[in-house]
């Protein structure tokens, strides 16, 4: 199968590219970390054309979509910086060597990308001096040629071709041509064309596979022949090179007189090839061959599979199939784009003859079975047959071993006797064959004595070539011995029949299986092929109960990509201040707020997705707008990848078990969606309220009243209670914080009461009260998280909880909950008035500095510390609903690579959970969300912190949901087309799986 392009493909190439050359790079993208896209745009062009180049390879313009890389590579970083907005001003090749030269700009502004289609390939960007700017490949060749930054690339390397060959050096070329080399291989470094033209023309001129000859002499040309096509299969070269239709034909001497005449015609024509070439003007063929598929009802049906891609239809291809396209580049980009499924239909034709080969096995050992039961059933009849026939023979040998036996004498001198009658020419012991006197039986050499060719034989001294070894029963008479092995013979009949309708009934059972399993074949490559994999399952993601699309990152690479890429102006962020807490973003689709319920179930995911699921913790999360996340760190700070600093107030969302769910969600066919609008959407008051009977309102009300409070110290959460409005002396304003990896808890008065608080609201009317910025840390990795759990978990048992309380410390309770204050309350908090009482405020500012604990910040005392304040945009300056501010030190990205809204909606309206009878599904992909966003879905388990291990968690949920009653067969086809990984890779961590009826289902 050809991988790569040849010489003759990069001429045919290079001149069908000229027709680029004036275009404009708009963008450059990475496929992986050798194939990039440069995306080119003309002047008044409204379509862009797409470059393809991959280092080694191919390059060729594109049709296709391509799956990109997340984030650019470095190369393509330094591509984009030098080649975005240059013209393409020149495509030619160096020599008539593998290496393609693309010029973008003109003078002393022009660079050039270097492809190298030879070896292990290389991609180079140098500047107009050819000094290399940066290369994917650096190495060294020899002691002198170094390829690296900085290096000037040595175009004198590449292969040139002083003049054009010309016809009359081919006689000097054959006479210096050494014995027994092929004459391929001859003019392949002359012609600079490729193998294939080569053999095209030795092939359509007669010439193919003829090597020179040894000698002069007739001996050695008699020998030439096996020793030259010895010498041609045992070249590795050779054997690479050689195809189908060589390896048939036979090698032939070359002569001078007769062959050089045809030889300089092919030359010849191998050369006008190469012109046509250079024209610009070549078609495309692709080369293909037949695969027969498993015969169905006595049809014969073939798969067609690509083997090669080449811009002339060659002679030594006229025998197969083909397709023809327009251009070569368009056959080049069709080949490659069909690889994967191509990859697919071959591995499901494998499959479907492997379960042929078992059914035909089957098939096979049954016969034999039968063969063999034939077979004794044919011998035991012939020895009952040949013992009736010889009945006295065989009674007159039972009574003589019998009385041997009975006279008392020992088994060796029984033999004995035997051996001295036998010698003795006596008939009866010269029918015994074999004493077996250990199991008292007897071996007889017994032949048909009805047959006249055995008796001639017989007289003439030799053994009868129909003779047959019986053996016979001591204990029963010559007739008994017959009906024994008549006996054995109607067993044999009788096994032979239930063999038979045993293997109508099994051959029709490996039938219906080997059926099954075509099917079942052919149905999984049918949904691989028609599986669209979403931008969004790269994160973690899921489908709120509102129809909202949530995503989630996987690492500090992740978070950083959704925020920078991924959040639009009215999405909402969503994080919670414990480690490893993934940033999720909830795309807001419809521009109207985002309901409670999307916003309670989005905290629940970035609080599973944390070291809180290992630690078992329950934890609060909050949410904030787009634009309170930023990407650039207060003076002096840094933030790393992964990082964003937080500014204004944070909106923190109620507790919420770690409770998720794993569940499958089903692409539908465009005509069916509209049977499912309306399954996620807004609930209203009159609908059901949420789990753990929370209802909207009072929902809506706690997130409106619960803000957050300014911090200093990272992964700890301030909640303010309200302030008692009847004694603020008794009950000052308190401040309680929880570190969650600790498990400390810290309650710490506020100086300020209501009164002081008012009176400074009052002296500072038109300024904005700032809250401060909070640093949003990037969590560690999977693998850090699961390995520092197990520590935190030993602290937080071995650690209990410690109450430090200062000056005028007590709770801050609401007025209907003061009666209910714990027995022993009251004179603990007048101990501590006490025990405080002569403590002033720098002297408790100072205390709580060596505790490492910050208390609130008075708002008109101004300390050295200085807090940076973020600036407020106002309503004239805010963008527009259109416009997204770009943050800064953003990584460059194209505009069309936001997925539109619009776009969004459709995808998830065309996703349901609650498949209908008779939906057209084309495929079924995995989903783990908060258990309560999949209340409606027909699949779901419930996923809990366990000990299970994520891989056996996933296979055990689609054995459940193959197990479920209501799944119907097209449901069971899908649900065996999902691997594994897919449906593991999103599970939190190690989990407990629960399902009704779950312990039948593991019985």
């Amino acid at each position: 199968m050809k991988t790569r392009f040849s010489t003759y493909d990069i001429i045919c190439g290079v001149a069908e590219l000229q027709k680029l050359v004036g275009l404009r790079v708009n963008q450059i993208y990475d496929i992986d970390n050798k194939t990039y896209l440069i995306r080119l745009q003309g002047t008044g062009v409204v379509q862009k054309i797409t470059l393809l180049i991959e280092s080694g390879i191919r390059f060729h313009t594109t049709r296709f979509e391509w799956p990109k890389n997340a984030a650019p590579s470095g190369f393509s970083m330094k591509l984009r910086k030098h080649l975005k907005n240059k013209r393409l001003e020149k495509i030619s090749q160096l020599g008539v060597d593998r290496i393609v030269d693309f010029q973008f700009g003109s003078g002393d502004a022009a660079y050039h990308v270097l492809l190298e289609l030879y070896d292990r390939g290389n991609l180079i960007l140098t500047d107009f001096e050819l000094t290399t700017l940066y290369i994917l490949r650096p190495h060294t060749e020899g002691d002198n040629i170094r390829f690296a930054v900085r290096e000037k690339y040595p175009v004198e390397r590449a292969k040139h071709q002083d003049e054009e060959f010309r016809l009359d050096l081919l006689d000097d070329l054959m006479e210096k041509a050494s014995p027994g080399e092929n004459l391929r291989q001859i003019l392949m470094p002359v012609l600079n064309c490729g193998p294939a033209v080569v053999e095209h023309v030795l092939v359509l001129h007669d010439l193919a596979n003829r090597v020179m000859p040894k000698g002069n002499t007739s001996a050695a040309e008699e020998d030439a022949p096996e020793e030259v096509s010895k010498k041609v299969q045992n070249s590795k070269k050779q054997r690479k090179q050689r195809n189908l239709q060589n390896a048939k034909s036979e090698v032939k001497l070359f002569d001078m007189e007769k062959d050089l005449p045809t030889l300089k015609i092919a030359v010849q024509s191998a050369l006008n090839l190469i012109n046509d070439g250079n024209n610009g003007k070549s078609k495309g063929y692709i080369i293909q061959v037949k695969e027969e598929k498993p015969i169905e009802n006595g049809k014969i049906e073939y798969f067609l599979r690509n083997i090669e891609f080449q811009p002339f239809l060659f002679a030594q291809f006229k025998e197969y199939e083909f397709a023809v396209f327009e251009s070569f580049l368009e056959a080049v980009d069709e080949f490659y784009s069909t690889q994967e499924s191509q990859k697919i239909d071959m591995k499901t034709l494998q499959q479907e003859r492997e379960a042929l080969k078992k059914l035909s096995n089957v098939k096979k050992d049954h016969a034999k079975r039968l063969e063999e039961l034939n077979k004794v059933q044919d011998d035991d009849k012939k020895k009952a047959e040949l013992i009736t026939s010889n009945q006295s023979l065989v009674d007159n040998a039972i009574r003589a071993v019998q009385s041997a036996i009975a006279s008392q004498l020992a088994w060796p001198d029984i033999h004995e006797l035997v051996k001295e009658a036998q010698a003795n020419g006596d008939v009866v012991a010269s029918s015994i064959k074999q004493l077996k006197l250990e199991i008292n039986h007897i071996s007889l050499i017994l032949s048909d004595p009805y047959d006249n060719q055995s008796e001639i034989e017989s007289e003439d001294g030799n053994d009868c070539a129909d003779s047959t070894v019986v053996d016979v029963d001591l204990a029963l008479s010559a007739w008994a011995n017959a009906r024994r092995y008549y006996d054995l013979k109607r067993s044999a009949a009788q096994k032979e029949q239930k063999t038979v309708d045993a293997s109508q009934k099994a051959l029709k059972s490996a039938e219906r299986k080997t059926q099954q399993t075509l099917k079942e074949v052919r149905t999984i490559s049918n949904i691989v092929k028609a599986r669209k994999v979403f931008w969004f399952e790269k994160f973690y993601w899921f489908i709120s109960s509102e129809n909202f699309l949530v995503i989630g990152g996987r690492d500090a690479q992740q978070n950083e990509l959704i925020v920078k890429r991924y959040m639009r102006p009215k999405d909402i962020y969503v994080h919670a201040e414990i480690q490893g807490a993934s940033s999720v973003v909830i795309r807001n689709s419809t521009g109207e707020d985002i309901p409670p319920k999307t916003l309670v179930e989005a905290g629940s995911m970035a609080i599973s997705y944390s070291v809180a699921w290992d630690a078992k913790v329950i934890t609060n999360s909050y949410w904030v707008t787009s634009e309170q996340v930023s990407k650039t760190a207060p003076t002096g700070e840094y933030l790393a990848t992964g990082s964003f600093m937080i500014r204004g107030k944070k909106n923190f969302l109620p507790s919420c078990h770690l409770t998720m769910g794993l569940s499958l969600l089903f692409k539908l066919e465009d005509s069916f969606v509209s049977r499912h609008l309306g399954e996620r959407k807004v609930r209203s008051i009159d609908d059901a309220p949420f789990e753990n009977s929370v209802n909207q309102s009072d929902l809506t009300d706690m997130l409106s009243n619960e803000t957050s409070e300014d911090l200093e110290t990272r992964h700890a959460v301030s909640i303010p209670e309200e302030d008692r409005k009847n004694d603020n002396s008794d009950f000052p304003n308190t401040e309680v914080k929880i570190e969650h990896d600790t498990g400390r808890i810290s309650v710490k008065p506020n100086s300020l009461n209501s009164e002081d608080q008012q009176s400074i609201a009052e002296s500072l009317p038109n300024e904005p009260i700032n809250e401060e910025t909070l640093i949003i840390v990037a969590g560690p990795s999977r693998k850090k998280q699961q390995s520092n759990s197990k520590k935190n978990k030993d602290k937080a048992r071995s650690s209990q909880p410690e109450i430090k309380l200062s000056e005028n410390a007590s709770l801050d309770a609401e007025p209907s909950s003061s009666s209910q204050m714990k027995r022993g309350q009251k004179g603990k908090l007048k101990k501590m008035k006490s025990k405080y009482k002569d403590q002033d405020d720098e002297e408790r500012e100072i205390r709580m500095m060596i505790l490492n604990s910050s208390g609130k910040l008075k708002a008109p005392i101004s300390t050295s510390k200085v807090v940076e304040k973020p600036v407020i945009v106002n309503e004239a300056e805010k963008p527009e609903k259109n416009y997204n501010p770009k943050p800064k030190n953003q990584v460059e990205l194209d505009e069309t690579e936001d997925t539109p809204a619009g776009v969004d909606m459709d995808i998830l309206n065309s996703l349901t959970g609650q498949p209908l009878e008779g939906d057209e599904l084309l495929f079924a992909i995995p989903v783990v969300a908060p258990y309560q966003a999949l209340q409606n879905y027909k699949f779901k388990v419930k996923l809990t912190p366990g000990t299970g291990k994520r891989g056996k968690a996933a296979k055990l949920a689609l054995n459940i949901f193959a197990k479920e009653k209501t799944c119907n067969n097209r449901e069971r086809d899908l649900l065996k087309s999902i691997k594994e990984e897919s449906l593991a890779r999103n599970i939190p961590g190690k989990v407990k799986v629960s399902a009704p009826q779950l312990q039948k289902m593991k019985k």
